[in-house]
C-alpha cells in the first residue's frame, strides 16, 4: 500500500504535517501560538489568545444545527522533546521528520509529536472543512501540558463557553476515558561537597542505554526498567565493595517520562579495575534476565575516562546513593474498585549534577488525592533521610467520574452505531487537563479519546495510521448527533 493511500483521512494528515513543521517544545510554544492564530484568522474565524498563551478558534454551526449545544474540542499544542543520543536535532528550530513503517507513522530518531499533535491536526481539519455537519464549535489549544499543565492552570473561567468538551489526548482507539489521575512533582536537591580523588584511581564512565522508556503514567505498569534505578543500583553495589568516588551523574530526562538512558563518571582504586569490569558484566546479565520480556535492547558498558582530581565527598555520596536506592519507583497501589487500574505510582525521572548540587526530579500520580499526598510523603522521607532539601509542588487535580454524563452516552452510542461494538469506558492513570477544567468549569460535561499511540514521550513514539480514520469518523458522527 502506498504512503498516500495509508495516510487517510488526508485532510487530517495534511494538517499534522503542517503542525510538525512548527517547533513546539513545552514552555517554548510561541511559534505554535502564532501559527494557530494565523490559521484561525486566515479562515475568517473568531480567534483569541489568552494571557497564558492558550488559543481558541470558534466556528459557527452549519445551517440547521444552530440550536445544538456548543462542543469544545481540546488538544495541547506542546510536545515532549526526546531524541536518541546519536541523532542531531534542534527541537526549537527543526521540523519533525516522519516516515511510514507498515501501519505506523514514526519519526526519525525523535519523538513524533502525535501526543498531542494529532489532536491539534483533527481540530484544524474540522475548522478547515466545509462539508461536515455540526453545531457551534470551539477549538481550544492549550500550551505547556507536558511540563506542568500551565496552560490549563492559567486559563480563566470565561475563556471557554461550551456545554460539552471532547479532549483529544488519549492514546487507545476504542477507549473512552471518563476519569484521570491527579499528580504532583517532588524535587530533591543534594549538596555535592568535594574531596580529592587519589591519583592512582581508575576513572570510568558507566552508561546505561537502550531501555524502552515511555509515559510515566500510562506505561508505569508495563514492567519496564528505569535507567536511574539501575544506575544507582550498580553504584551502590560497587560502593559497598570498595572506595567508589562519584564525579558526575547525568541520568534520565523529563519528569513525565520513564528514563531510558543515563551515565555516571566515577573512580575506583586502579587495582579494582578488573573486579569492576567483571561486576559490570554480571550486572548487565542480571538486568537482561530480570527484564527479559520488556527490555530486549538494554546495554550497559563502562569506558575509561581521563583522571579527575575531585569527586563527591565519600560520606555525602554514600548518604545520597543509599537514599536514591531506597526511593520507590513504579506502581505503589492498584485501585480498590477496578482490578486493572493503577491507583498510585511514582517515577524517579532524573538525577543530574548541576554545579555543586545534584537535582533529582520525581512525579507521583494517584486517582485518590490523599494517596497521592502519601506517595509524595514517602518519597520525601527517603530524600530527607539522605540529607536532601525537598520540594513538592501543588500539582494538578484528578478528574472525577460523572456517572450521568450525556457526552459519554452520545460518544458510546455513536461508536456502537459506526463500528458495531461497544467501546471500553475507562479511567486513565495519567494526568489530563480535564481535571483542571472540572475545577474551573464544574458544569462542563467531558470525555477523552484519540487514535492509538505507542512509545509516547520517547523516540519510539508511533501512531497507528488506521485508527486515525476511525477516530475521525467517530468525531464527525458525534458532532452531527450531539
Amino acid at each position: 500500500m502506498s504512503e498516500k493511500l495509508q495516510l487517510q483521512p488526508s485532510i487530517v494528515f495534511d494538517c499534522f504535517a503542517e503542525v510538525n513543521k512548527v517547533p513546539r517544545p513545552s514552555k517554548k510554544e510561541d511559534k505554535m501560538i502564532a501559527f494557530l492564530k494565523s490559521f484561525g484568522e486566515g479562515l475568517g474565524l473568531e480567534t483569541k489568545v489568552d494571557e497564558t498563551g492558550n488559543v481558541c478558534i470558534s466556528k459557527p454551526a452549519t445551517p440547521g444545527y444552530e440550536d445544538r449545544k456548543t462542543i469544545i474540542l481540546q488538544s495541547h499544542m506542546d510536545m515532549v522533546c526526546e531524541k536518541n543520543k546519536d541523532v542531531t536535532f534542534d527541537f526549537e528550530n527543526d521540523a519533525i521528520q516522519t516516515y511510514v513503517d507498515g501501519d505506523w507513522l514514526k519519526a526519525k530518531g525523535t519523538t513524533l509529536g502525535a501526543d498531542d499533535g494529532i489532536g491539534v491536526a483533527m481540530e484544524m481539519a474540522i475548522l478547515k472543512s466545509n462539508d461536515i455537519e455540526h453545531g457551534p464549535i470551539e477549538c481550544v489549544f492549550t500550551r505547556d501540558e507536558e511540563t506542568g499543565l500551565t496552560g490549563a492552570v492559567g486559563m480563566k473561567s470565561d475563556f471557554m463557553h461550551g456545554d460539552y468538551l471532547i479532549n483529544l489526548d488519549s492514546e487507545d482507539e476504542g477507549q473512552l476515558y471518563v476519569s484521570c489521575a491527579g499528580g504532583v512533582r517532588t524535587t530533591a536537591t543534594y549538596d555535592f561537597p568535594t574531596s580529592e580523588v587519589p591519583s592512582d584511581y581508575f576513572t570510568f564512565q558507566i552508561t546505561i542505554k537502550g531501555l524502552t522508556g515511555g509515559h510515566s503514567g500510562d506505561d508505569i505498569n508495563k514492567k519496564r526498567a528505569n535507567a536511574n534505578k539501575l544506575l544507582v543500583r550498580f553504584l551502590v553495589n560497587e560502593m559497598q565493595k570498595f572506595d567508589l568516588r562519584l564525579i558526575d551523574i547525568q541520568s534520565g530526562g523529563l519528569h513525565n517520562a520513564i528514563p531510558r538512558e543515563g551515565h555516571a563518571v566515577c573512580a575506583v582504586p586502579a587495582a579494582e579495575k578488573q573486579t569492576l569490569e567483571a561486576d559490570l558484566k554480571a550486572f548487565e546479565a542480571a538486568v537482561k534476565d530480570e527484564f527479559a520480556t520488556t527490555e530486549k535492547n538494554v546495554h550497559i558498558a563502562i569506558a575509561e575516562q581521563p583522571c579527575q582530581k575531585v569527586g563527591m565527598e565519600p560520606a555525602a555520596m554514600r548518604r545520597m546513593l543509599l537514599s536514591l536506592h531506597a526511593v520507590h519507583n513504579g506502581v505503589y497501589a492498584m485501585s480498590q474498585d477496578i482490578d486493572w487500574l493503577v491507583e498510585t505510582s511514582t517515577n524517579l525521572a532524573s538525577i543530574r549534577k548541576e554545579g555543586d548540587k545534584v537535582v533529582v526530579t520525581t512525579s507521583q500520580r494517584s486517582s485518590v488525592a490523599s494517596a497521592c499526598q502519601n506517595m509524595a510523603s514517602i518519597i520525601r522521607a527517603a530524600f530527607e533521610l539522605g540529607g536532601a532539601d525537598v520540594l513538592t509542588n501543588e500539582g494538578y487535580p484528578g478528574w472525577k467520574l460523572n456517572p450521568n454524563s450525556d457526552i459519554v452516552r452520545i460518544a458510546k452510542e455513536s461508536y456502537e452505531r459506526l463500528f458495531g461494538k461497544e467501546p471500553k469506558i475507562l479511567a486513565i492513570h495519567a494526568g489530563l487537563e480535564c481535571g483542571l477544567f472540572s475545577e474551573k468549569y464544574p458544569k462542563l460535561d467531558m470525555v477523552s479519546f484519540g487514535p492509538t499511540l505507542r512509545g509516547v514521550h520517547s523516540p519510539d513514539e508511533r501512531l497507528l495510521i488506521p485508527t486515525v480514520q476511525m477516530v475521525w469518523d467517530h468525531l464527525l458522527d458525534i458532532l452531527k448527533h450531539a
